[in-house]
């Protein structure tokens, strides 16, 4: 073989030692990437189905009910706007209280539920990841001007 043809080959192998490289690490990611929606999207069936993903909003007041075995916890998320049933099985962070935000990763089972695998509270205050600001916002929104339309005083969402 010349010296030609052994790099030309050398130059083959390399490549497609590389694209199965690239390959297998865009299929890890794609495996591993969480995605994120409120309960509006999940509602409009903009929400993967039979795949893991997060829902973020805040826990809906008097929603907090637990099990008897004292790890199931059934809450509900909500955006202002729409709400999302959710059940976790398992010890649930410190911070985690009605009115305060939440991140839940799970599946929408064939019930219509979230069965979460995790559920994380928000730890800072002033931080919410911007999708949920902005799905809190046009919710407070679209109930005030609901109140208004019934005469009702028109109330801010509390900070």
């Amino acid at each position: 073989m010349k010296p030609r043809q052994k790099r030309f080959v050398f130059i083959v192998v390399a490549v497609a030692a590389l694209a199965l490289v690239v390959g297998l690490v865009l299929n890890a990611l794609k495996n591993n990437v969480s995605l994120y929606f409120t309960p509006t999207q999940i509602y409009n069936k903009e929400a993967p189905q039979g795949r893991s993903f997060r829902i973020g909003g805040l826990v809906e007041e008097g929603s907090v009910k637990r099990e008897k075995d004292g790890l199931t916890v059934n809450f509900v998320i909500t955006d202002k706007h729409k709400s999302m049933p959710v059940i976790y099985r398992g010890i649930l962070p410190d911070l985690f209280k009605e009115g305060k935000g939440v991140v839940a990763q799970g599946k929408i089972e064939a019930d219509g539920v979230m069965h979460a695998e995790e559920v994380l509270a928000k730890h800072d205050e002033n931080y919410m990841p911007p999708e949920a600001a902005d799905a809190l916002k046009k919710g407070g929104a679209a109930n005030a001007s609901a109140a208004t339309q019934a005469g009702a005083p028109a109330t801010s969402p509390a900070k």
